[in-house]
């Protein structure tokens, strides 16, 4: 599908990011003639194209040996400037729209560096290519559970980019416009399992806000999967949803902790965190449609939708982490097959 295409990843030196460029530099989906990287941080490019440079391993050797000869490109600029998006936007055939604001706390103690980032950012997207009529093919925007029902300002923000993207697929008829909503990423940046190792290396406390809190999990390279499928099978205005394991987060440090000395300390919910976070919601219910590995919600706006929409109706009320919850044997194994265990050295991405 992007084999010799020109691809744009806003917010690509955060952890999707990264693992994204990595995947499209592996051809899984066909080798673009040019990945650029769109961020704001001059020091966070230059680390990430330090990383991609000094690759050692041997079969990663022909993929950065590509990199070398200008594959990848930086790009410094931010998605609540427009005219830095219109200038990146005519370089682009395919869109990955990754950045945000994401920590729900930050969001709370700055919500409107959350609407400029989360909201701004995504109008200024379908602006630029409405305005200037750019041919882009497919923008993919990445969204959240935390979008579905929100709590929080970081919901609520993603909740509206959701929207403008959306509806942006009826202001730009030649561009395929999608959605990708799902939970925790293990191992990003900021998530619970580098602040657990962390706290076991100190020798604990491991603290958990609430001992009801529940959470989807998947990989990064999991996130990838579910934007590539939606950028092959979607149709513009929906949203893609993967079907993961949801876990409690005591299951989840009982694993990291094993047999080690250490104990749990229940901190209270922080600003605007949930119990349970949905992926589907009761008034979603309705319009989603199963098709295998993936939940698909038609758009709300009904000009948007298929007249047969293909799989078969969800029948269920909604789609939230407090149900089908793995046991406790069940997260330490989730947990081993990423190697996310202190014991395999787990590391954030």
């Amino acid at each position: 599908m992007l084999e010799g295409k020109r691809v744009l990843v806003t917010g690509g030196t955060g952890s999707f990011g990264k693992v994204l460029v990595r995947r499209l530099l592996e051809g899984d989906i066909g080798l673009p003639e040019e990945i650029i990287v769109f961020s704001r941080s001059e020091a966070t490019q230059h680390t990430m194209r330090l990383s991609f440079q000094e690759r050692q391993v041997a079969t990663d050797e022909i993929v950065y040996e590509e990199m070398r000869h200008e594959r990848l490109k930086f790009h410094i600029g931010d998605v609540n400037n427009y005219s830095a998006v219109s200038a990146v936007l005519r370089k682009a055939d395919v869109v990955f729209h990754a950045a945000a604001l994401k920590q729900v706390p930050t969001a709370e103690y700055h919500p409107f560096e959350a609407v400029r980032t989360n909201i701004v950012g995504a109008e200024n997207i379908i602006q630029a290519i409405r305005e200037h009529n750019f041919p882009i093919q497919a923008v993919v925007g990445i969204s959240t559970d935390k979008a579905c029902k929100p709590v929080n300002v970081m919901g609520m923000t993603k909740a509206i980019q959701e929207r403008i993207l959306a509806q942006g697929a009826i202001d730009c008829p030649d561009t395929r416009i999608l959605l990708c909503r799902y939970g925790n990423v293990l191992a990003s940046r900021g998530s619970v399992i580098p602040v657990f190792n962390q706290q076991i290396r100190a020798g604990g406390p491991l603290t958990i806000t609430t001992p009801e809190m529940t959470r989807f999990l998947l990989s990064l390279d999991d996130a990838v999967d579910i934007v590539f499928a939606a950028l092959k099978d979607g149709h513009s205005g929906e949203t893609w949803i993967p079907r993961v394991p949801a876990a409690k987060m005591t299951d989840i440090a009982a694993a990291m902790i094993g047999d080690r000395p250490i104990e749990t300390k229940i901190t209270g919910i922080r600003p605007g965190e949930k119990i349970h976070e949905v992926l589907v919601s009761e008034e979603e219910a309705s319009r989603t449609y199963d098709r295998g590995d993936f939940l698909v919600i038609e758009p709300i706006l009904p000009e948007l939708r298929l007249e047969n929409p293909p799989g078969e109706r969800f029948n269920e009320r909604e789609y939230s982490s407090g149900t089908e919850l793995l046991d406790p044997e069940g997260a330490r194994e989730l947990l081993a097959r990423h190697s996310l265990l202190p014991d395999q050295g787990a590391v954030v991405a």
